[in-house]
């Protein structure tokens, strides 16, 4: 007895056609059947009727990289540049392990052809290997202005640094402190008055001002320690002058802390607070963003700091104006004297040009909108220029131009997305050249696609001013995406990617 499809309406015993009494199917039905069978191809394009997809996977691997290294074994979390030889890279990963690498092989490589068959080639090998943490390498830096030292931090609050010689191709353990339970960033103070200088922020919401030295003894001696924020510090960057620091928190508050004394010597801190000057919390209306603060960063003018949080907020806060010269003695006060002391400097960082102003300081100048989801990456473009970049989770970039009262020049919608979802924009870098070439932006997301923007406008690209991009990686939004980027003088990127690749792109200045 034939059996009903229970997908078709119930039919009555009377209705159904058995065709002859041994119940046996007619020749020509079979054949129909069997012919249906048969004709159906393995890579036929039709979709399957129950379950209405395509069970046809098309793979597409693009790998525009001219290099890669691959001897990380989980998520490559941060890298790092070499600020005297730009071919000398760190990274550090998820397998609690750091790497120093030598990309100059890469130079005499060539770019993929389209449409070229894909060879093998073998990968970067690197240097030094930088070991000794117990958890995760989430930060890496190499000290200004020579690169002296390499440092790390981690999941596991250690921060370990190691000595170099001068070409950056030889390293040797220098020493580790742990302060806290775990460190969240970690960058060097930029100016060449505070040499091997580094500051790093704790899930803890403290913040640590280090000196790196070969005194013995003294390798990484703490210059300053700050206890103001109440929740994790997510972020932290210092000014072009290297004599402020500005950090950020979960809580919502920034702090910018007076580190070497500049300020208090000439009468700039915060009357309420001496090691400040700026302190603003979520208890002011006009200043607080609900959920926290994720980005920060100081225009190259030094005249105000900028911070993002969730749903698009940007906050700008102007900053003190420093002189040119300034007392040389020790300022008395407990903000910052202490470290000028501990460091032995006694040199004034200082922002060039005019006699030292409170000016603007801890006004908040400018509330913006960039983007809808949490403003991920802020970058500045070099003078004359006046353009500030914000990425955003939601893939976008937004472009303000910060000498017109921060108008918005561009949104680049979907800056970044895969073929179903945008992705974030995980960092934005301008590339550093003052003329031209100084209004390229660099950007990287989840989608694991590297991409340079021109962002003066009546540009090309559906006037998004896209002028490249490269892939590599393998995107996707889950485990594929690109985690950060360093780009030299903008020629060559090197990524780091989570799907434990680092990859050289060859990125011309003019395409």
């Amino acid at each position: 007895m034939a059996i009903p499809n229970p997908n078709q309406p119930h039919q009555e015993e009377d209705d159904i056609d058995y065709h002859d009494e041994d119940n046996t199917l007619d020749a020509d039905e079979a054949e129909e059947i069997l012919e249906e069978d048969d004709d159906v191809p393995m890579d036929s394009d039709d979709e399957d009727e129950e379950g209405g997809r395509d069970f046809q996977m098309e793979i597409n691997l693009q790998n525009d990289s001219i290099a890669h290294f691959d001897e990380h074994k989980d998520s490559i979390f941060c890298i790092a540049q070499h600020p005297v030889h730009s071919e000398i890279i760190a990274t550090g990963g998820g397998d609690d392990i750091g790497y120093v690498i030598d990309i100059s092989p890469a130079a005499a490589a060539t770019q993929p052809s389209n449409g070229a068959e894909p060879t093998e080639r073998e990968g970067l090998k690197s240097l030094f290997k930088l070991d000794g943490h117990k958890d995760s390498i989430n930060a890496i830096t190499f000290t200004e202005p020579k690169g002296q030292f390499v440092a790390t931090s981690g999941l596991d609050g250690k921060l370990r640094a190691w000595q170099g010689v001068p070409d950056g191709k030889k390293w040797k353990f220098l020493a580790e402190v742990q302060e806290v339970e775990e460190i969240n960033w970690l960058t060097p103070n930029p100016s060449p008055d505070h040499p091997n200088v580094v500051a790093l922020g704790a899930n803890d919401g403290s913040v640590w001002v280090y000196q790196l030295s070969t005194d013995k003894g003294a390798e990484l001696q703490v210059l300053q320690a700050y206890y103001l924020h109440t929740e994790s510090c997510t972020g932290g960057t210092w000014s072009p002058d290297g004599s402020l620091l500005a950090t950020i928190s979960e809580d919502s508050s920034l702090y910018v802390w007076d580190v070497f004394g500049d300020a208090a010597s000439q009468g700039l801190t915060s009357t309420s607070d001496s090691q400040t000057v700026v302190g603003l919390t979520g208890l002011d209306e006009r200043f607080r963003v609900e959920g926290g603060l994720y980005s920060v960063g100081i225009a190259p003018s030094g005249a105000f700091v900028a911070v993002g949080g969730p749903e698009g907020q940007i906050r700008i806060i102007g900053l003190p104006r420093l002189s040119l010269a300034a007392p040389a003695q020790a300022s008395t006060s407990s903000g910052g004297g202490g470290a000028k002391n501990k460091a032995g400097g006694g040199k004034q960082a200082a922002a060039k040009g005019g006699a030292s102003s409170a000016g603007q300081a801890g006004q908040i100048l400018a509330s913006l909108q960039a983007g809808s989801d949490n403003v991920e990456c802020l970058s500045f473009s070099s003078p004359p220029l006046t353009l500030m970049a914000a990425g955003n989770v939601d893939g976008s970039i937004t472009l303000f131009d910060t000498a017109h009262r921060f108008a918005v020049r561009r949104r680049i919608e979907d800056a970044h997305a895969d073929e179903e979802y945008p992705q974030a924009v995980v960092k934005l870098d301008f590339v550093r050249q003052e003329g031209a070439g100084g209004w390229l932006l660099t950007s990287a997301g989840y989608d694991g696609v590297l991409r340079r923007w021109d962002t003066r406008g009546g540009t090309a690209a559906a006037g998004k001013g896209l002028v490249g991009e490269w892939k590599g990686h393998r995107g996707g939004g889950e485990g594929g995406g690109i985690m950060g980027f360093v780009q030299g003088n903008g020629e060559a990127v090197v990524t780091a990617g989570d799907d434990h690749v680092a990859l050289v792109f060859k990125t011309p200045l003019s395409q």
